[in-house]
């Protein structure tokens, strides 16, 4: 029988931005903005707070995607809890292309299995990447989120995987965020069956390429974060994000649809931030966020 730990466990998870340009559903990075989320067991029942972003919308019951993740990491370690008490903080704006559902799953997956004595050894973290792919369905988002950094991730025979890649110090970005969001399956479903070979070869090349422009020749990011599979396709549904893309990348600004959008991300050096902070469109947000190097962590 498992032994719970006494008291709350608080775990803080990154943002991300998935594709990058080129990479789709393959690269990923995390940003320093950080959802936070406290659980304690207790004697009885499920109670679930939440603050911030999407308090108005996400449910208090079981279907909340924290709570859902929870119950995956605790059946993967053979451990019922008797009632949970669950506070979350949202920092990460939902329906964004940030991660915020990724952050979720990582967060309810790690603070549960922190709340389990000898967690650790019940669920690596190699097994954790798992869970958390199968519950978003792509390891995209979910492998930044874990591991922080740069993250190269898909699945092959033997299941999911995920390698950190090095990021130059000099890289850092900034997050132009809309008023409005546009969920993930619509802009996934403007996305067509198939494309060229000339389009999917440019892409393989701009995608390599993008690896060692990150890991240090981040004069190259603007041709390396070219992406001919996905952004365009979106703009029925993001027409503000891809005009601003577009102004940004004719400037020179090594710019990409983050995610499936409408957020635009600029990957950017610390002499540019304040210009680019100046170049946010009426009622959008612009923030400056770092590359988070830390992943999923345990306070």
């Amino acid at each position: 029988m498992a032994t719970f730990v006494r008291g709350p466990v608080r775990v803080t998870v990154p943002a991300t931005s998935a594709n990058l340009g080129p990479g789709f559903d393959s690269l990923g990075l995390a940003l320093a903005l950080r959802d936070e989320v406290q659980a304690e067991v207790i004697d009885s029942g499920l109670e679930v707070t939440v603050q911030g972003c999407g308090a108005e919308d996400v449910p208090r019951d079981e279907s909340h995607l924290v709570v859902r993740a929870m119950r995956v990491a605790f059946t993967a370690m053979g451990a019922e809890p008797p009632g949970l008490a669950l506070s979350c903080r949202n920092v990460i704006p939902h329906a964004r292309g940030m991660g915020s559902s990724s952050s979720a799953i990582v967060a309810g997956l790690v603070v549960a299995r922190a709340l389990v004595a000898g967690g650790g050894l019940l669920l690596d973290d190699e097994t954790l990447l798992g869970l958390a792919s199968d519950l978003e369905g792509h390891p995209d988002n979910v492998a930044p989120a874990l591991k922080g950094g740069f993250t190269i991730s898909g699945r092959d025979a033997d299941g999911w995987y995920a390698v950190r890649a090095a990021v130059d110090p000099r890289v850092t970005t900034v997050a132009f965020i809309p008023a409005s969001g546009v969920p993930t399956t619509v802009a996934r479903g403007l996305l067509p069956d198939a494309v060229s070979h000339e389009q999917a070869a440019t892409n393989s090349g701009r995608a390599a390429l993008l690896v060692a422009a990150l890991a240090g020749r981040p004069e190259c990011l603007l041709t390396a974060t070219e992406d001919r599979l996905h952004q365009q396709y979106r703009e029925p549904a993001m027409p503000g994000s891809l005009a601003l893309l577009r102004e940004l990348r004719v400037g020179g600004v090594p710019a990409v649809v983050s995610g499936a959008g409408p957020t635009v991300l600029a990957l950017t050096d610390a002499c540019s931030v304040e210009g680019l902070l100046e170049r946010c469109p009426t009622g959008w947000q612009a923030l400056h966020l770092e590359v988070d190097q830390q992943g999923a962590r345990v306070e």
